[in-house]
């Protein structure tokens, strides 16, 4: 029996999950308190968690269990500016990690965060593995954990996020468990029971741009049109940013008048970006619910802000909870290195994003990447997921 239209539209919309293995993510950052955030306003979504676990366990399929898998996992950039918790963007800068059996727990992690996070079970890696296991009614078994790490940790990145996915992804491998997508996102629903919001975790695990919202009963996701050519500029502090403190500054109420400009800007950014009408997106990325409220932690944010824009960037905005300050410009077309800067201005806006950056008295340093339409992944497998005799499955890392 064919799927209903909606279903089928969601089908198109979530071609780049593994059609069997769902993909996994990769890092390896602090557990602390995002593991037990939700939010009151989706009406206790923390609480249903016993109920939604039955219902995993009852959608799991069986497949072959694997001694090792090796995944990989984009960095996240989440809000946009106005899409507080909404929406986000996947970006070409990627963990790697892989997870085999062992006789006890390790932990290796080189990279960034390197000597900082946590090399023990309160690792999001491992918390992702026990919840994949958990959902598949299995205890994890003892597993060694391989972290290269070049999303950089807790910048306002998505490494947290990526760390959940990685070790969702991992878990469910290594047990052999597939789960569907089409019409209920199981994946999605398992890394929202950890994050709380899907504006991170949705892109790290289908890549692009995304949209995400509780409906009442589960989380859904949309994809956004990610216009071509797009390159992100990246000033990245060396001071690291407290998801926690930077939620604790925000207010507990909001005037109509707030509200509406965000929906006014939210709304001006999704057809931005879906219509490629980048002019727009100087205004469409305003914010009034979270960026000036944060602007006392962060007094580069303005500067740098301001310095992005006036060098040629079509928009500039924090990304995440900060303290990342990401700017948006087009132009790139093939390899940049073999085009000519004349044709583009990400250097330029690189230049004027660290100056201001300096003259604040804010040291850090700048990564120029770009958006990815892909998602969290498999890299390599063993056993194989290839049949050597027929199909051969291939990554971009050689034969899965």
């Amino acid at each position: 029996q064919p799927p209903p239209p909606q279903i089928r539209l969601q089908i198109m919309n979530r071609f780049l999950l593994l059609p069997r293995h769902v993909r996994s993510i990769t890092t390896s950052t602090s557990s602390r308190s995002v593991t037990r955030r939700t939010h009151a306003m989706f009406g206790g979504v923390a609480t249903q968690r016993s109920s939604l676990l039955r219902q995993h366990q009852r959608s799991f399929a069986d497949a072959s269990p694997r001694e090792s898998v090796t995944v990989a996992v984009p960095a996240t950039s989440a809000n946009m500016g106005p899409g507080f918790d909404t929406i986000g963007m996947a970006l070409n800068v990627w963990n790697t990690m892989t997870v085999e059996r062992s006789d006890k727990l390790e932990i290796h992690v080189k990279g960034e965060g390197q000597g900082k996070v946590p090399v023990d079970d309160s690792n999001l890696v491992v918390f992702g593995v026990k919840t994949a296991f958990k959902h598949a009614g299995e205890e994890m078994p003892p597993l060694r954990f391989k972290c290269h790490n070049r999303i950089p940790f807790a910048r306002g990145l998505g490494s947290s996020s990526a760390g959940i996915v990685a070790g969702l992804l991992a878990g469910l491998v290594l047990s052999g468990k597939e789960v569907p997508v089409w019409g209920s996102e199981t994946f999605l629903q398992m890394a929202c029971e950890i994050e709380g919001h899907p504006d991170n975790v949705a892109p790290a695990i289908y890549g692009g741009i995304q949209l995400g919202m509780n409906n009442g009963e589960r989380w859904i996701s949309s994809r956004v049109q990610t216009p071509h050519g797009l390159q992100a500029i990246i000033f990245i502090p060396e001071s690291i940013g407290e998801t926690k403190a930077a939620r604790a500054v925000l207010p507990e109420t909001l005037t109509y008048k707030e509200a509406v400009y965000n929906i006014s800007r939210i709304s001006f950014l999704v057809n931005a970006l879906n219509t490629n009408n980048l002019y727009d997106l100087q205004w469409a990325t305003q914010d009034a619910l979270h960026q000036p409220q944060r602007s006392a932690q962060f007094s580069h944010m303005r500067p740098v802000i301001e310095a992005a824009m006036e060098a040629g960037a079509h928009c500039a905005y924090l990304s995440g909870a900060g303290p990342s300050i990401l700017a948006l410009t087009s132009s790139a077309a093939g390899d940049v290195f073999t085009q000519r800067q004349e044709e583009r201005n990400e250097q330029a806006v690189a230049d004027a994003m660290a100056k201001a950056a300096e003259v604040n008295g804010t040291p850090g340093r700048i990564f120029i990447t770009e958006p990815t339409q892909r998602g969290a992944h498999v890299l390599q497998a063993s056993p194989s997921f290839s049949d050597k005799g027929r199909i051969h499955l291939f990554r971009e890392a050689g034969e899965v």
